[in-house]
């Protein structure tokens, strides 16, 4: 007679594998050669900007770039347009990434859904956002953040659906067998088995989903918006201040990067039951 999962049933966590923590000089040391990298391009650029009247507007010098750094954020505006970027960006993720995963999981388990959906989902992708865009933002009621937001939901959609799919088809079958002659509830097969099977391979989405967010605003303001990052530096290039551009290049890439690494530290608490990594 076969066995049922009951709710109670407790599981038994697998233990959890730390890497060794490094002292702050090895960290650093560990950092070295991408800050030699930093310092290195940043001497090309003062080398390349310094005596250069011809790239005056089209590339400022890192002196001019720090003093328009220090004057935006002195009169609000560069904080004014991170926090519109921000929030757009989030409310992007916010939509976009639940509804790859509802959908992705559809999918992956259903053939219909597959056969229905996955032919529309792929063509869409074919489609240059940036040609898209003004139709969007302009029958979604025009430029503002709801807009910008929905044009970097749309790109972050489609690579957290394929991780989607590639975690959940990847779960092992004989778990599948497992689960299934122990008489596993639906859920109790999703939460005990598929998710944390799916875990990794759904956090390599996100990370790339939170880069692709901030490029997806960038897209959405270019088009319609009335503030942001994105909205600065084609405004700054229009008026041909290429160290406003500079500012606002610099500054989306330090989202970036922040985002990104707050989806990695999330992926090394929720996964370090796994061995870590090289």
């Amino acid at each position: 007679m076969a066995q049922t999962i009951s709710p109670s049933t407790q599981t038994i966590s697998p233990p959890r594998l730390s890497a060794p923590r490094l002292s702050p000089l090895r960290r650093l040391w560990a950092r070295l050669p991408a800050i030699a990298v930093a310092v290195g391009l940043l001497a090309l650029w003062h080398i390349q900007t310094r005596d250069s009247a011809s790239l005056a507007f089209v590339i400022a010098t890192p002196q001019a770039v720090w003093q328009a750094f220090g004057q935006l954020i002195n009169n609000g505006t560069l904080p004014n347009h991170l926090a519109t970027t921000l929030l757009e960006v989030t409310l992007g993720l916010l939509m976009g990434v639940p509804s790859a995963l509802v959908l992705g999981y559809l999918i992956a388990r259903n053939r219909f859904a597959e056969r229905t959906f996955a032919p529309y989902v792929i063509g869409f992708q074919a489609v240059p956002l940036i040609a898209i865009a003004p139709i969007l933002i302009t029958r979604l009621g025009g430029p503002g953040v709801a807009s910008v937001s929905v044009v970097a939901a749309l790109i972050v959609f489609f690579p957290m659906l394929m991780a989607t799919l590639v975690g959940i088809r990847g779960v092992p079958s004989e778990l599948r067998e497992l689960f299934r002659a122990l008489n596993a509830s639906p859920w109790q097969t999703f939460y005990r088995l598929e998710l944390p099977s799916a875990a990794p391979s759904l956090f390599g989405g996100l990370r790339v989903s939170v880069t692709l967010a901030v490029v997806g605003t960038v897209v959405g303001e270019g088009y319609g918006a009335t503030a942001g990052l994105g909205f600065m530096i084609f405004s700054s290039r229009f008026m041909y201040n290429p160290a406003g551009v500079m500012v606002g290049v610099f500054t989306l890439t330090a989202l970036a990067l922040l985002l990104y690494e707050i989806v990695a530290r999330l992926e090394r608490r929720a996964l370090r039951w796994r061995a870590p990594q090289p």
